[in-house]
């Protein structure tokens, strides 16, 4: 096991993880901009180094500053969480040439996986279903609109680098598959320097479904079973649950094995989402690998009994799976709502600014990871997202009622958050008859 492990990123997650390594007797390094300097979590590290300003190119993405504060604390690894460089395989591929090493895949793996277009072939070839479309990257508008005319509208213009919805539009004719041919690949060579694009068939009404899995050196594999992700927000999620509420047993054993084929596929290690869209007919589709720990590992966490971070450590520390499929039940019904500081009466503005008002809420079955303190100071400089607040109950319904409960008792402020938006989404009919899709927000609560 690591002796000193150094955390290159911030917030919740940087102490969601100090908690893991303190289960575990390892020691915890943090880093921290110059914005975050009185984060609580920052005196509960064994050491703390600042490592630029506020702006993440110059702190949180600044490679050389976060290698140099490894080497001046001399871990044994880097944890990267999730976000800033949680999924760039040239950090991965530095930190091994540097002799530390990286929690989380190999830089190969990251690479082949985080191209949307090599992942999809990678589906293919693990006899997992994808969604109808280009074999690999689209080079121009003629060859889209050819396509899209063979497999049919509406059709989905997507970034092969991408992720959190950027470099994604969807185009019903040809006149707007033009216009999103070019808007997609504008996006995606400013977001992430890479302008290739690919089509898809747009499925109507999708639900967005996912399995977390994990993959140790030797090539052992277990899926934690699935999370409903369906409610979200420009592609960004709000709410997650699991189980999935219209997933039956069958279908749910199929797709927890295809997830798995995948990761092997890819001779893949430590955590991985594995995404799917799931129709109105319950057929489900491969669409991406998430090659990291995610916002919703909570979920899994309370319906498994099992410590996803923990188990990162482990596996990257060098140590094989010791659970067996068997060993891991599910039990009960957990939901995870994001508590982001924005305005959703202004278009979920951003709304940074001073905590002056923070009261938890409690009680059987209610969990926060937040890094929030009264007093503390929301940078703009940052995701928005301050705390995540997850329910766990034997049944969704009872769940339901203790996350509502629980977002009543959550008080934050002068600052606006998404609280109230959860609180209209867990009393809208649809969501409670289960019927939902990933455009319920925009349908019925714009």
């Amino acid at each position: 096991m690591f002796s000193r492990i150094l955390i290159a990123n911030r917030g919740e997650i940087a102490l969601r993880i100090i908690r893991a390594c303190k289960e575990l007797g390892i020691g915890a390094v943090v880093v921290y901009s110059e914005a975050d300097r009185g984060a609580s979590y920052i005196e509960l590290a064994d050491q703390a180094i600042c490592i630029g300003p506020a702006s993440p190119a110059h702190s949180y993405l600044n490679i050389p500053a976060i290698i140099s504060a490894a080497e001046v604390s001399d871990v044994d690894a880097i944890h990267p969480g999730y976000g800033f460089l949680a999924e760039n395989a040239h950090f991965a591929q530095i930190c091994a040439d540097c002799n530390i090493a990286f929690i989380g895949p190999r830089p190969e793996s990251m690479r082949m996986l985080g191209d949307k277009v090599a992942a999809r072939e990678i589906a293919k070839k693990a006899k997992v279903p994808v969604v109808p479309g280009s074999e690999g990257e689209i080079k121009d508008e003629n060859e889209a609109i050819k396509l899209a005319n063979k497999i049919g509208y509406p059709v989905i213009v997507k970034a092969a680098a991408g992720g959190g919805g950027r470099g994604m539009r969807v185009a019903h004719n040809d006149i707007s598959l033009r216009n999103a041919f070019s808007t997609a690949k504008a996006e995606a060579e400013i977001a992430f320097k890479n302008s290739t694009v690919y089509l898809e068939k747009y499925i109507v009404e999708p639900r967005h479904v996912e399995v977390q899995v994990m993959a140790d050196k030797s090539g052992n594999t277990l899926h934690f079973f699935e999370r409903d992700c369906s409610i979200q927000r420009r592609h960004q999620k709000l709410i997650e649950e699991s189980p999935c509420p219209v997933l039956d047993n069958h279908t749910r054993e199929e797709l927890c094995k295809s997830a798995l084929r995948v990761i092997k596929e890819a001779n893949y290690e430590n955590a991985a989402t594995v995404e799917f869209l799931l129709d109105r007919d319950k057929k489900f589709y491969f669409i991406e690998v998430n090659t990291r720990i995610q916002v919703e590992h909570p979920v899994t966490e309370m319906v498994t009994g099992i410590d996803l971070i923990k188990w990162q450590l482990k596996i990257a520390s060098g140590q094989n799976l010791t659970l067996k499929q068997r060993d891991i039940e599910h039990k009960g019904v957990a939901i995870e709502c994001r508590i982001n500081a924005e305005d959703p009466d202004r278009n979920f503005a951003p709304c940074p600014g001073r905590v002056d008002k923070f009261i938890l809420p409690g009680g059987m079955g209610v969990r926060v990871d937040t890094h929030l303190f009264q007093g503390a100071m929301i940078s703009p400089n940052y995701d928005s997202m301050i705390s995540k607040l997850i329910v766990h109950k034997p049944t969704r319904e009872e769940a339901v009622i203790t996350m509502k409960r629980a977002l009543t008792e959550f008080r934050i402020g002068p600052i606006k958050t998404t609280i109230p938006a959860c609180l209209k989404i867990l009393s809208h009919n649809r969501y409670l008859q289960n019927k939902v899709d990933t455009s319920f927000i925009e349908q019925h609560l714009s």
